[in-house]
């Protein structure tokens, strides 16, 4: 091999030190003050150029939080019973308002479905003008949670009930729809929406305006499914607003006799509430509702955050911030009869997509609804009811969680056991019911599965038995843990065998050594049973246990362990 002058070398790496390392290329480099070459003042630093950057991508994507949440906005609001304007109400005060707070930069609120049916069934029970006090109270509700740091704490919400949750409310929310698609209206409950689907497809058959708009919400359906496959159409135009789009031009071109949206105008529709709706407070039934409002509505927020933080590398939500954001908003919107918001996830992971980078594009897509809101109304008149029931159909068939029912079945059937309860609870009572239902469950549920215990037994040469019991001790595991001490008793005439024969026994020795838990039912009936067999079966000995009476030492429990 040829050798390399020394000399030669130097200079090579020279070279290569120069080309990697160009004397003002580092991050840290100052860049010198006052005027340029050319005589031009330099600018003050590399961020004026970012924020201008930024600020580009936060319009570009207001636009397209903005046209995603106007055929939402509605159609929620058509779905809850109450004036179209509520919505959009609502979208504004969450950019506006809770797009300015501190929690999380780029989650977007508005009215959600995932509360559809909640206010659905508020205002049929109490009434719209009841609507007001019932989301200012819940905003109230929620700032008092976030002000006491209890954010981190819906964390710890089984992800089992949340998804049934979301599953019941898609099915409720996709049942009611169906009648919408008809221009018919909707049973109450959701067990008679379901039992009147075979009545509801007869009487469309048979109506000819019915099977129109049945016609246009199923095309509605099929263009939100098809759209994001059109990449370069969709980069453009929402699906959510092509497809309301589409069917509005569909319906008006064709003068098609279908129902459309009723608009009364913005004053006419804020309805803030009075002395009379806040002395309903009083009530169970309202305070309930309240709870329900609030509660469902944080871990909807919470876990969309969650959701969210995970799209995007900027700064992380603080839940706690979150809550006061989102009671702040939810506290005017009641105080304005408007819709109550969440964090809303299609809102939110559209607003990251288009490359939002600050809180800027979810305040802006407020301006923007505002503005619509405000100058344009008339717009809504032309906009089919059915196009929106499509709307929500689909989102409605979003919720439902296929992949995680059998993932989980798979992997945790007592999750997916969890899930299907809550989701048949929801569909068959109402939605507080349902999730008290499901929480219940999957707290029994941790219980039975932290209850593991395990019951050793030995017998020495003398005929002692040593039994030994292991893992965690509670209440429902003890029947279970009686049954087999019973069962390692010598009893007359077994020779010292467990369970047989007619000779006495010589003795058992219970030790409690290896329980990691044991409350006190079991505590208890283990110094009955201790007690109780100690003198008619032989001399009875208990190890340490995590919680050993005050006497253990002393009578039938002894100090020391079994060998």
């Amino acid at each position: 091999m040829d050798k390399i002058p020394l000399s030669h070398a130097r200079k090579v790496l020279a070279r290569t030190k120069l080309r990697s390392n160009p004397p003002h290329s580092s991050a840290n480099a100052r860049r010198p003050e006052g005027p340029g070459l050319n005589g031009r003042r330099r600018p003050e630093g590399p961020g004026r150029s970012g924020r201008g950057r930024d600020l580009r991508a936060d319009v570009t994507a207001s636009l397209v939080v903005f046209l995603i949440a106007v055929p939402l906005s509605v159609g929620i609001a058509v779905a809850s019973g109450v004036p179209v304007e509520l919505g959009l109400v609502t979208g504004v005060v969450g950019g506006l308002l809770t797009g300015l707070l501190p929690g999380s930069s780029l989650q977007v609120s508005g009215p959600a479905a995932g509360l559809t049916v909640l206010v659905y069934e508020a205002v049929r029970e109490f009434g719209p003008t009841a609507l007001g006090v019932l989301v200012l109270t819940a905003g109230l509700l929620q700032i008092a949670m976030g002000l006491l740091r209890l954010g981190r704490w819906f964390r710890a919400i089984s992800v089992a009930v949340v998804q049934g949750m979301l599953a019941g409310i898609g099915l409720v929310l996709m049942a009611g729809q169906v009648y919408a698609m008809a221009d018919m209206r909707p049973p109450a409950s959701g067990p008679e929406k379901l039992t009147g689907l075979p009545d509801l497809i007869i009487d469309t058959l048979i109506s000819t305006d019915a099977l129109t708009a049945a016609a246009v919400g199923t095309a509605t359906i099929a263009v939100l499914v098809l759209w994001p496959r059109w990449r370069r159409g969709a980069q453009f135009v929402p699906a959510p607003l092509a497809a309301v789009a589409l069917a509005t031009g569909v319906v008006a071109g064709l003068s098609l006799p279908v129902a459309r949206i009723e608009v009364n105008g913005l004053l006419d529709a804020v309805r803030p509430p009075g002395s009379a709706d806040f002395a309903r407070l009083g009530e169970m039934s309202v305070l309930g509702t309240v709870l329900a409002f609030a509660l469902i509505a944080s871990a909807e927020t919470l876990f969309s955050a969650a959701a969210v933080d995970r799209l995007h590398e900027g700064p992380r939500t603080d839940y706690n911030k979150e809550l006061i954001a989102q009671g702040a908003g939810n506290t005017v919107c009641g105080a304005l009869g408007a819709l109550p918001m969440t964090a809303v996830i299609v809102r939110s992971a559209a607003n990251v997509s288009a490359g939002a980078k600050t809180k800027a594009s979810r305040v802006l897509h407020g301006v923007w609804l505002l503005v619509f809101v405000a100058l344009v109304p008339w717009a809504l008149e032309v906009i089919p009811v059915a196009a929106l029931a499509g709307v929500l159909m689909h989102a409605g068939w979003k919720l439902l969680p296929f992949r995680d029912v059998v993932r989980l079945w798979r992997e945790h059937r007592g999750e997916a056991v969890v899930l299907v309860v809550t989701t048949g609870a929801i569909v068959a009572t109402n939605l507080f019911e349902g999730v008290a239902i499901g929480l219940l469950m999957a707290v029994a549920k941790a219980a039975w599965e932290t209850s593991h215990v395990h019951v050793e037994t030995r017998t020495a040469e003398d005929g002692t038995v040593h039994v030994r019991v292991l893992g965690n001790a509670n209440f429902l595991r003890l029947p279970k843990i009686l049954d087999e001490l019973e069962a390692t008793l010598p009893r007359p005439g077994s020779g010292g065998e467990p369970g047989r024969g007619e000779e006495p026994g010589r003795g058992v020795e219970l030790d409690l050594s290896g329980l990691r838990h044991m409350d006190h039912a079991c505590r208890s009936a283990l110094t009955a049973w201790a007690e109780r067999n100690a003198g008619a079966r032989g001399p009875v000995a208990t190890g340490h246990g995590p919680c050993s009476p005050p006497h253990a030492g002393s009578g039938p429990w002894s100090g020391q362990p079994a060998p």
